[in-house]
């Protein structure tokens, strides 16, 4: 056995601190998009857990183009591998060959699953925006406009090549497309995670 069931256990708690730990960095990224509202102390106190950890990857200029800054994007997706990475041990409770496989299968695609939500929810927020007639020229929007463009171009241009549609439509179909992936995905992953739990030690 892997360690036994106190491994198992550390394991187990690894996995669930670190995913409270990301939701805690999900809400202060959403936060940070707000700059200029006063949320308090219990703002501050969100601030003083997460940023050390979000600075550390904002020293990195591979994560920075032009006014954005993909660093706290780097930072969930890390934090997203880990996690999978322990709770995978604490769930089998050994090592093999399968279970090595599927350590590294769940490990990639908890960044790409992670990388397609993120996406999801940027094209939900900019559908909602452009059927209520929200103010788009506000920072936020600018902010979302600049992740969700590249994203709509290069999907748009995929199944459409050069010619021009309606921006709705692009927006629809960009985001059916990347729930599709994401749901065929987690689907693919789960068959390939049956096919290495049977192999030999």
């Amino acid at each position: 056995m892997f360690g036994g069931n106190n491994m198992q256990f550390i394991l187990r708690l690894l996995g669930t601190l670190m995913g409270l730990y990301m939701l805690l960095i999900f809400v202060r990224v959403m936060l940070s998009w707000f700059g200029g509202a006063r949320l308090g102390r219990p703002a501050e106190i969100l601030t003083q857990i997460t940023d050390p950890y979000l600075n550390w990857w904002r020293r990195f200029p591979i994560f920075r183009t032009g006014y954005i800054d993909l660093s706290p994007v780097a930072a969930l997706a890390a934090l997203s591998l880990a996690q999978t990475i322990c709770s995978t041990m604490a769930y089998y409770g050994r090592l093999s060959l399968g279970i090595l496989l599927a350590i590294v299968l769940q490990a990639v695609w908890s960044v790409v699953s992670f990388a397609l939500g993120f996406f999801i929810i940027v094209l939900l927020l900019r559908l909602i925006a452009y059927l209520t007639n929200r103010n788009i020229y506000s920072t936020f929007w600018r902010i979302i406009d600049s992740i969700s463009q590249p994203v709509l171009y290069r999907i748009t241009r995929i199944f459409f090549r050069r010619r021009l549609i309606n921006y709705l439509a692009g927006v629809i179909l960009s985001t059916g497309v990347l729930v599709i992936l994401g749901v065929a995905g987690t689907f693919l992953v789960r068959a390939l995670l049956e096919v290495f739990q049977r192999l030999p030690l």
